[in-house]
C-alpha cells in the first residue's frame, strides 16, 4: 500500500519512479541479474527502500546501503511508515556510509 500511495504522489509531482527494480550482483566471476531488488528508483538518482516497523534495525540500513552501492547511486532513503510523524521515520544513506 505504501509503495503503491508513494509511487502515485511521486509521479503526480513529474518525478520519474521505477518499482521493484532489479539490482545486478557480480560475484567475483559470476553476474547474478535480478540479485535484489530496490523498492523504488527516482529519477535513476535515489534508492528508497520502504518499511512498517516497530524499531529500525541496523540490519535495514545495511540492506540499503548495499542497494546503494551495488546501484552505483549516492544516495537512499530508508523510510518507516510506522511512525507518528514521518519525519521521525526517515533514515539517510550516503554511499559508503552507514
Amino acid at each position: 500500500m505504501y509503495e503503491d500511495a508513494l509511487e502515485w504522489e511521486m509521479n503526480k509531482e513529474g518525478l520519474y519512479v521505477e518499482r521493484q527494480r532489479p539490482i545486478d550482483v557480480q560475484y567475483k566471476d559470476l553476474n547474478i541479474s535480478k540479485g535484489y531488488f530496490a523498492d523504488l528508483v527516482v529519477n535513476d538518482m535515489l534508492i528508497l527502500e520502504l518499511k512498517a516497523v516497530e524499531q529500525v534495525l541496523p540490519v535495514y540500513k545495511a540492506q540499503l546501503l548495499s542497494y546503494v552501492k551495488l546501484a552505483d547511486k549516492k544516495l537512499g532513503l530508508l523510510l518507516n511508515f510506522h511512525v507518528t510523524k514521518m519525519t521521525d521515520g526517515i533514515s539517510r544513506i550516503i554511499n559508503g556510509k552507514l
